[in-house]
């Protein structure tokens, strides 16, 4: 067998061990791309009624070529309610990720580094955290407050960031017993420089993983909120469609209703869990050779 054909037979495995990467990769770009286009996409707003030609109300109609998706119980499109609920998710997925891995790398840093009192306040902290369930926190917080989408988002950061600190706490505690610390301790380097050029460089890929690990989850939290009636009313969320299509009765009468939400977020939370699987397979050379 010659070096050429060598070469090709050990790259299929690799090949196809990357192949669900690249597919989630696709699947998630197509979302993106439908929340950022969704004004071109959609042909009604997310809360405008469809009428026939004699201005009548289309309500519960089926899919057709007028309503691609159907309509709801007030003739609302439900195609268009799919293509603007992508903009909700992704907003909560991605601004909520990113605000837990920021909040979650900061704490597992300084706890991690510093030790001593402030290891043990910060730990303190996180433990009170994770002993908060979030639905019944969630909706406290929200029947006290006024809904909206800024609320859900702040109080899915609440609830993310503990994971990553725990985590990262661990990453620096191995860290800063390492000689090229000791090393730029001996050098005069001050623990901020130590922090920030020695050790968060060594941090960034867990970091990364749990901001994906966080898009998945806000947007899965995000639509729990929404169906059991805690979203905001002022945005059409996967979510909130369920929860209208429930209140409606017609779970099971309307499925052209009721499918488009629920297969687009089984479908975006197994992409994005994809991705995550392919990043840590390329974080963790072990992982990689199996």
């Amino acid at each position: 067998m010659t070096d050429t054909a060598v070469r090709i037979e050990t790259s299929r495995p690799r090949f196809a061990k990357r192949r669900p990467g690249v597919v989630a990769m696709l699947v998630t770009a197509l979302f993106i791309a439908m929340a950022a286009f969704a004004p071109f996409i959609a042909p009604y707003g997310p809360f405008d009624v469809a009428y026939d030609t004699d201005r009548a109300v289309v309500a519960l109609s089926p899919p057709g070529w007028q309503n691609w998706f159907g309509t709801t119980n007030q003739g609302m499109d439900v195609f268009s309610q799919f293509v603007w609920g992508a903009r909700v998710a992704l907003i909560v997925g991605l601004i909520s990720a990113l605000g837990s891995v920021l909040l979650g790398t900061f704490v597992g840093l300084v706890s991690g580094y510093f030790g001593g009192w402030i290891d043990e306040a910060l730990m303190r902290a996180t433990d009170i955290a994770f002993g908060m369930p979030f639905l019944p926190f969630a909706m406290v917080i929200i029947s006290i407050a006024e809904p909206s989408l800024a609320l859900v988002i702040l109080l899915v950061i609440f609830f993310l960031w503990r994971t990553p600190a725990r985590v990262i706490r661990a990453q620096v505690l191995s860290l800063k017993a390492r000689p090229f610390v000791w090393a730029a301790r001996a050098a005069g380097a001050s623990d901020a420089r130590i922090i920030i050029r020695e050790i968060l460089p060594n941090v960034l890929p867990l970091s990364f993983l749990y901001m994906a690990i966080g898009v998945q989850t806000g947007v899965m939290l995000e639509a729990a909120l929404s169906f059991l009636g805690f979203g905001d009313p002022n945005v059409q969320s996967w979510g909130i469609m369920l929860n209208a299509a429930f209140r409606a009765g017609a779970m099971r009468t309307a499925w052209w209703w009721v499918l488009p939400p629920g297969l687009a977020l089984s479908i975006f939370v197994i992409a994005v869990f994809m991705i995550t699987r392919a990043f840590e397979d390329r974080l963790n050379p072990q992982l990689r050779a199996i």
